[in-house]
């Protein structure tokens, strides 16, 4: 059965699907991707271009009877549409049907539409995955995986060039790939490794959309106008006029794209004045400086995102650029200034990429794994993986989990502490000295007056088809227990067998060093005190002396550190006075005698 690509997109949606060794694009009647907006009539129901074009005023959300973008609304119980309370779950069910319904109406090509892999900001919390899931089985459509829209872009990208190629030039080397369409920016940092791509860091927004430039601009030239023509804040507009004046903006804006000049124009737009007309010529120098504010919050986004990840600009060996917004010379000049022109790559299908990414990812079957290990952080800062890199994610209907028995080294303060973290760079070869990236900290009570390993612990790790982790930890001898999600993870992609481009085949990320990070003057962290192994050398040697002062016995070799925890911790024997008190003077080293250690002699 076949699988098609769906790019929900927040502004505009799109289905696609694979057809021999091409794409075939399921658009409007105006050969563009379909508006993300529903207008409701009483029982009757308009979607798409019709009900965009019934919008009365300019930006997302609800304007009266008209929902745009009713993808921002998922997660939320409910939105009021007129006085009506609808269900945001419904609402996106009827755009999803309005797409399925354009592509079987698109001829023999679309065949039976069951199936689909469905492109999702990287900023899509789970709960709003969730809710998508619902609304595509409310219209009859099963969502077999979800995929990031930039690493679908890139997947796209690659298979429509000569992928061996593709793969051997890029392979090891960092590609930024952003998304910046009429919603969301999108980005992702990634990496090829042999036959397959994983991402290294995201970040999304939808502070800078398109839609957001498109009013952006309307509001600069209705005041302009207004100014020039001596029109105070109060003169009357007809019904509709803002709402064809947004989107005579959004056409300026891409025809400047390859023009110098544009003339904006919307006949009867003002009300009650002498000159109805709005006309303003606006020229392509003008609009940049308008949204120039707008391009520099955008850019500040990648230059954030690269800080984070440990690189610098001229490490980005290629730089991907889709979605609409990506086509503004603007756009364009400062990728050249940032990248150079030979590392920016600006697809000529930016509109539909990430649907065609999508299709190409269903055709292949490309299976989406975990790029970075998952792992607790046990005591002595060791790391156990409970979700190893490559580690392949649930598809429709699946469930990973695992399960880990652990012990708690150091119970004294009542709470067992699960601090779960994930590695910067991507694959499973990962130093314990390597930077980390918090995702997540479980507790659960324990008794605080148990020895040390007496607690036992447990901990469930389950990964669904929303691509949600969830820790469950629990405590036998209290019953305690405590559930975490983690919904903002990192994937790869392997691309179809026989691409393989690396001699040795090993896909394992091998990156740049890396400084291992320091922490910042008066830095709080989490003193890890769970184990997976009955070990006394990872007790906290002040906890460990109280019950066990033997260990400490210098012929048998203590270990240096929990020798110095014991001591540290423990008042000065010959003044009482606390450690690191600089008042306190007993510390010596007496000759031919054990070292005294403020004041406190160990055999």
């Amino acid at each position: 059965m076949t699988v098609f690509g769906f790019d929900f997109g927040t502004t505009n949606s799109l289905m696609s699907v694979v057809r021999g060794e091409r794409t075939i694009n399921f658009l409007d009647d105006e050969q563009r991707p379909i508006p993300s907006v529903v207008c409701y009539e009483g029982a009757q129901k308009i979607v798409g271009r019709e009900a965009k074009e019934r919008l009365a005023q300019a930006g997302l959300g609800v304007h009266g009877n008209i929902v745009r973008s009713p993808k921002m609304y998922l997660g939320k119980d409910s939105v009021f549409v007129e006085g009506t309370e609808k269900n945001p779950v419904e609402i996106v069910a009827d755009v999803v049907r309005h797409v399925l319904q354009q592509a079987q109406s698109g001829g023999q090509e679309s065949g039976d539409i069951s199936r689909a892999v469905v492109t999702i900001p990287v900023d899509m919390e789970g709960s709003r995955r969730r809710a998508l899931r619902n609304a595509f089985g409310l219209a009859g459509l099963r969502i077999v995986q979800f995929v990031h829209e930039p690493l679908a872009a890139l997947y796209g990208l690659f298979r429509y060039q000569d992928l061996p190629k593709m793969l051997r030039r890029y392979d090891r080397k960092l590609i930024l790939v952003f998304d910046w369409g009429g919603g969301t920016l999108d980005l992702t940092l990634c990496r090829p490794l042999g036959d397959m791509v994983v991402q290294l860091m995201n970040d999304g927004t939808d502070e800078v959309g398109g839609d957001v430039f498109d009013e952006t601009i309307m509001n600069h030239l209705v005041r302009n106008v207004r100014i020039t023509r001596d029109l105070d804040e109060g003169a009357d507009t007809y019904p509709g006029a803002k709402s064809r004046l947004m989107d005579r903006c959004e056409r300026a804006k891409i025809d400047l794209s390859s023009r110098a000049n544009v003339e904006v124009y919307v006949g009867s737009f003002f009300r009650n004045v002498e000159e109805e007309e709005f006309d303003y010529a606006l020229s392509q120098d003008e609009l940049e400086k308008i949204v120039g504010p707008l391009l520099d919050k955008g850019f500040e986004r990648i230059e954030r995102l690269l800080e984070s990840a440990g690189y610098a600009q001229a490490q980005v060996a290629l730089c991907v650029a889709t979605g609409g917004m990506s086509n503004m010379p603007a756009v364009r000049r400062r990728l050249h200034e940032w990248f150079g022109p030979e590392r920016v790559r600006v697809p000529d299908s930016t509109a539909t990429l990430i649907a065609e990414g999508a299709a190409w990812i269903a055709a292949d079957q490309a299976e989406l794994q975990m790029a970075k290990n998952i792992e607790l952080l046990l005591a002595r800062n060791s790391y156990l993986p409970i979700v190893k890199a490559g580690t392949a994610m649930p598809t429709e209907g699946e469930v990973r989990t695992d399960t880990f028995h652990l012990y708690c080294t150091d119970p004294r303060d009542g709470t067992a502490k699960f601090q779960i973290c994930a590695p910067k760079r991507a694959g499973s070869a990962i130093l314990p000295n390597e930077p980390r990236i918090h995702l997540e900290i479980v507790t659960v009570k324990v008794d605080a007056k148990a020895k040390a390993f007496e607690e036992r612990l447990e901990l469930d790790v389950r990964v669904n088809d929303d691509l949600i982790l969830e820790a469950h930890a629990r405590s036998l001898n209290i019953r305690d227990d405590e559930r975490r999600e983690i919904h903002n993870l990192e994937f790869g992609l392997r691309f179809p067998a026989g691409t393989q481009t690396t001699e040795s085949g090993d896909s394992t990320i091998q990156t740049d060093d890396l400084n291992d990070e320091k922490p910042s003057l008066g830095a709080l962290s989490v003193r890890a005190n769970v184990a997976d192994c009955d070990d006394p050398s990872l007790v906290p040697g002040e906890f460990l002396y109280e019950y066990d002062p033997n260990y400490f016995d210098k012929r048998l070799n203590p270990p240096e550190q929990q020798v110095r925890e014991r001591l540290y911790y423990e008042p000065c024997a010959v003044c009482g006075r606390a450690s690191n008190d600089p008042a306190c003077r007993c510390s010596r080293l007496l000759p031919g005698a054990d070292q005294v250690v403020r004041g406190r002699r160990y055999r």
